[in-house]
């Protein structure tokens, strides 16, 4: 294996702000190994939703001084800002450096963890967001699959509580905003396994197909009118509603689509903003449904080494045996990441973005 610089490229936020911030620098500093750790090269970095909050602030970025990774991590007991900050938060690659027994060097895995927009990140112990590939795997298909894959799953089993896989005469009505996206294709494509009966929205014609391809029994074009969107949920369900919403945008869609499609006893489940934050909602409309609203968060179900084991089986599984596949739109040079978040942002996508590492 070729001997670790002591400099690497990346990229570089110096304040939040629109895809401009976004800064190409190649002479960062490697981070230095320590107790309990692991260093990796990486290969391919995901681009996700979640890399667009911390860079316009919408989220707040990670402090720095428990950060290893960080640029301006300096040993310093004064409080630093979070500024300059490398952005990203999943990659695969290769194992250059270890100091757990369990990840040895040459071992290629696929992670969650801070600052992944980098040749190279340094994960902690205790790893429970780190495994290593099976060789069945590439880093390219694991990168592409491996968060939302368990944003997915998890929301699927631990939020709608959709734990076998039933027939889909049986399975329970849900519906999916997004469905073309990355979250939302995988969503569809586990649902389906699931034998839950599955209307997609999606903006356009040839997003509405690629739901259709996916698994999703019917769909709806959400360009459309709201109220038109509305009026055919409930014609494809004789006006039962949806048992389960999965909704990944967000503002422009929980307020006014979700309350109204959701079925009696029915649950919202809310895991994005990429219309922008959902605005608070008076509790009493939900009373006359018995509505249930979740936001959850999948670390929140993968906290423990026999959580990650669980679930990321699962999906490996799904992945090896083709139930289900990565959708990817475009690989990106890491230099173009700008490019990638424009396009993110744009919501002209199907599937998932990656960025290439050289």
């Amino acid at each position: 294996m070729a001997p670790i610089p002591k400099t690497m490229f990346g990229v570089v936020i110096s304040r939040p702000g629109g895809p401009d911030v976004l800064e190409y620098k190649t002479d960062l500093p490697v981070p230095s190994l320590g107790e309990g750790q692991i260093l990796v090269r990486n290969e391919y970095v995901g681009v996700n939703y979640i890399d667009t909050y911390f860079r316009t602030g919408l989220y707040k970025p990670p402090s720095p001084s428990s950060n290893s990774n960080h640029p301006s991590t300096n040993g310093s007991n004064d409080t630093p800002s979070p500024y300059p900050l490398i952005t990203g938060k999943e990659a695969a690659g290769t194992i250059t450096a270890s100091s757990h027994p369990s990840y040895p060097v040459g071992s290629r895995v696929v992670y969650l963890a801070d600052n992944t927009y980098a040749q190279y990140t340094l994960l902690t112990f205790p790893l429970t967001q780190a495994t290593i590939l099976p060789a069945s795997l590439t880093p390219e298909t694991a990168c592409a699959a491996y968060l939302q894959g368990l944003t997915a799953l998890t929301f699927v089993r631990e939020a709608a509580g959709i734990t076998q896989q039933l027939g889909i005469s049986e399975g329970p009505w849900t519906l999916v905003h997004a469905a073309a996206g990355g979250t939302g294709s995988m969503l569809v494509q586990i649902l389906a396994v699931m034998g839950a009966k599955i209307i997609a929205t999606a903006g356009g014609k040839q997003k509405c197909e690629l739901a259709k391809k996916l698994g999703a029994g019917w769909v709806v074009d959400s360009s459309l009118p709201q109220e038109e969107v509305i009026q055919q949920v409930k014609e494809i369900t004789n006006n039962k509603g949806v048992d389960v919403v999965f909704d990944g945008v967000g503002k422009a869609t929980f307020g006014t689509v979700d309350l109204e499609i959701v079925a009696r006893k029915g649950t919202i489940i809310v895991f994005g903003n990429a219309s922008g934050a959902v605005e608070p909602v008076d509790l009493f409309r939900l009373m006359p449904k018995n509505i249930k609203i979740m936001r959850p968060s999948m670390p929140g179900y993968i906290t423990t080494p026999e959580e990650k084991e669980t679930f990321t089986s699962e999906l490996f599984d799904l992945l090896v045996t083709g139930k289900i596949h990565a959708n990817i739109h475009q690989v990106y040079p890491l230099k173009n990441v700008a490019q990638a978040h424009i396009d993110l942002e744009s919501r002209k996508t199907t599937g998932k973005l990656l960025l290439k590492v050289e």
